[in-house]
């Protein structure tokens, strides 16, 4: 069974970062992809950045362009989103997501990210 386990969620004040790790129990080459969704109450979850691993293509939801950036850390097995400049609009639970090359998907727990004004 596979884990995502993410970390780093907090509070902070607008304007500042935060950085959110995912780890993962198995080696991230073992999936098709990895992101980070958000969710706030009564909203759906929103697709914030993914990263395809065959390539290295990044995407980004509009709204976290130039402040947000997605990597990875394959000797650890860890997937990371830096976010900068955050906003309170951002305040949301941060997922973890992966899926592997059969579609299968992966979440992790959820972690609190609360951006004060």
């Amino acid at each position: 069974q596979v884990q995502l386990v993410e970390s780093g969620g907090g509070l902070v004040q607008a304007g500042g970062s935060l950085r959110l790790s995912c780890a993962a129990s198995r080696s991230t080459f073992s999936f098709n992809v990895m992101g980070w969704y958000r969710q706030t109450p009564g909203k759906q979850r929103e697709l914030v950045a993914s990263l395809i691993f065959n390539g290295g293509e990044t995407n980004y939801v509009d709204s976290v362009k130039g402040r947000f950036t997605i990597s990875r850390d394959n000797t650890k097995n860890t997937l990371y989103l830096q976010m900068n400049s955050l906003k309170p609009e951002d305040t949301a639970v941060y997922y973890c997501w992966a899926s592997n090359y059969w579609g299968i998907n992966y979440w992790g727990q959820g972690t609190q990210v609360t951006v004060s004004s």
